[in-house]
């Protein structure tokens, strides 16, 4: 449960950060990097997500090998 919360925070984290740099950007007229920012935050969040649900499914495939190993299959 700690670690959902974690990846929440840090999620949230990130989007506040690339928020005000993006809003920092555009106000200096330079609204082509805070576009660049945007896309590059989306992708480090996609890249944790990621991550996050490729160990979901390791964890997941490991309780059901688990239980054919039990069951005698």
């Amino acid at each position: 449960m700690l670690g959902d919360t974690n990846l929440l925070f840090q999620i949230a984290g990130i989007g506040i950060v690339v928020a005000m740099i993006h809003t920092v950007l555009k106000q200096m007229g330079k609204e082509d990097y805070a576009h660049w920012v945007t896309l590059i935050g989306f992708i480090i969040v996609l890249l944790i997500v990621v991550n996050n649900l490729a160990d979901l499914f390791t964890q997941i495939r490991s309780v059901f090998l688990f239980q054919s190993i039990i069951g005698g299959y």
